[in-house]
């Protein structure tokens, strides 16, 4: 008799492992004596001294020196969720994900430290980006920047309070006091941001801008820390705030970071990102209802989340997304594999909610089955791993072939390690120009991919394909996850 063994298409046990190392890449602060990602030393240690308040610690963002604690709160949210559906599938990589997100609410605690003040970044951003230097060596000016009650910032304030709340539950059966500390912390930012509504383009505008402007407004950000404030307590005051708000969502007109209004791109129900949360409220508030036959037409959460499906399915009547030759998922704006790591996330946790309630989605005559969602994020998956037309891995340091010269600054500078002496400001340009690869492997960074032909230049230049980033990240580490337990999906 002969056995058939069928291969995985992918080592997604190896990439789980490399996509959780990659966050030790961007770690700010003094770095711990475990620390695997050797080259990478410690930085930026007097972060907050100037005002007299400790705000060293967090993540770098992406290529460049700044903490943006919008995008690092969402990315840690994203990590929180991740380790919540997907932590069982982990093995020994759940340890370093725990870690992973301890070291971003940590400084998040700091963050939100001094009552009435959230701050919402440290570096001052146009001084950072003038220069080509290791954090290590940071002369930048260290500016740290808050909202307030006068000058507020809901989605940035509210982020946060979703990333400690995602976080209480994930550390509640690991350290019950550190858990019972970020709750308790989470309430308060949370009531912070509803009470003194506004957002920090008004109070930060000249900082945060155009980096991480917020142009999908910041009631969707106060929704979704609602929703992971009730996940956590089951307080009704949390689930009656999402229902007695989630209204705002469908009648706000929003644009993504093109200008271009997200009616004329399928809607808001279909964003989700840094930046618009609408897609993981619905998926989110969807398992509390879901459960109950009763509820499914009473709530939007159920609607809207089988609308976000269908703008997803190639064979959709309603896609409203575009594919590559290659069969990679695109939406308009930078760093396109956001949208595909992110995305896939929710569709393999929908398909865990429907396949729990006996459901399937229904995209007008076009039945899509849980095992079909899976089945879409898995080709997304195995597409960044490397099963595309250049037969090349998005991610660094997995597979035979992948970027060599990413759009980041410590890789491709010599490490401190190789290189003691202080590499100034405009000293690293000509590293920056280099043609060589980046001596140092950030592993693990997925960057932001190719163009919508399937095409790569490598290029240090072009940063809006070879920068790597936390949010691109955060959610791959779930999805690699659950296909390192269900490889052949």
């Amino acid at each position: 008799m002969m056995v058939t063994v069928v291969k995985a298409s992918q080592d997604y046990g190896d990439a789980l492992t490399k996509s959780i190392l990659f966050f030790e890449g961007q770690r700010s602060g003094k770095l711990p004596s475990r620390q695997r990602m050797t080259w990478r030393k410690d930085s930026a240690l007097h972060d907050g001294l100037q005002i007299g308040i400790d705000l060293v610690g967090g993540y770098y963002d992406a290529g460049d020196n700044v903490k943006f604690n919008f995008p690092m709160a969402f990315s840690t949210t994203m990590l929180a969720w991740s380790v919540l559906e997907f932590g069982k599938d982990m093995g020994s990589d759940l340890a370093h994900a725990l870690d992973a997100i301890r070291w971003g609410t940590d400084y998040f605690l700091k963050a939100t430290s001094i009552p009435g003040f959230v701050f919402a970044q440290v570096g001052e951003p146009y001084g950072d980006h003038n220069c080509w230097e290791r954090a290590e060596d940071m002369d930048t000016p260290r500016n740290p920047y808050a909202v307030s009650k006068q000058f507020p910032g809901s989605e940035v304030s509210a982020e946060i309070a979703a990333a400690l709340a995602a976080s209480s539950m994930v550390f509640k059966h690991v350290d019950l006091q550190y858990s019972a500390r970020l709750l308790e912390r989470a309430r308060m930012v949370f009531e912070f941001a509803d009470k003194y509504q506004g957002s920090y383009n008004d109070a930060l505008g000249p900082w945060v801008c155009p980096f991480y402007c917020d142009f999908s407004g910041y009631e969707d950000e106060l929704i979704w820390g609602a929703a992971w404030l009730f996940q956590a307590t089951k307080n009704p005051t949390y689930s009656n705030y999402v229902l007695d708000n989630i209204h705002k969502l469908e009648k706000a007109v929003m644009r993504n970071v093109n200008g271009l209004p997200y009616s004329s791109l399928g809607g808001s129900f279909a964003e989700f990102g840094w930046d618009s949360k609408h897609a993981g409220v619905n998926v989110l508030a969807s398992k509390l209802f879901m459960s109950s036959i009763d509820n499914i037409g009473s709530t939007p959460f159920i609607h809207n989340a089988d609308k976000f499906i269908c703008s997803l399915l190639p064979e959709s009547p309603t896609v409203s997304v575009s594919f590559s030759p290659g069969g990679l998922l695109f939406k308009p704006g930078g760093s396109n594999l956001q949208h595909a790591t992110t995305l896939s996330f929710l569709l393999v946790v929908y398909s865990r909610y429907l396949n729990q309630a006996n459901r399937v989605v229904h995209c007008d005559n076009v039945v899509a089955s849980p095992a079909r969602l899976v089945q879409v994020a898995k080709g997304q998956v195995d597409y960044i791993l490397g099963s595309n037309p250049l037969n090349m891995s998005y991610m660094v340091g997995y597979g035979r072939k992948f970027p060599q010269r990413i759009h980041h600054r410590g890789s491709s500078l010599p490490s401190v390690g190789q290189h003691p002496q202080l590499i100034g400001c405009k000293d690293g340009g000509v590293y920056f120009g280099s043609s060589n690869p980046n001596p140092n492997l950030l592993t693990g960074a997925v960057v932001g991919g190719p163009d919508i032909k399937d095409s790569y230049e490598d290029s240090r230049v072009d940063f809006v394909h070879s920068e790597p980033t936390t949010y691109i990240n955060a959610p791959f580490v779930g999805v690699l996850a659950y296909f390192k337990s269900h490889p052949w999906s």
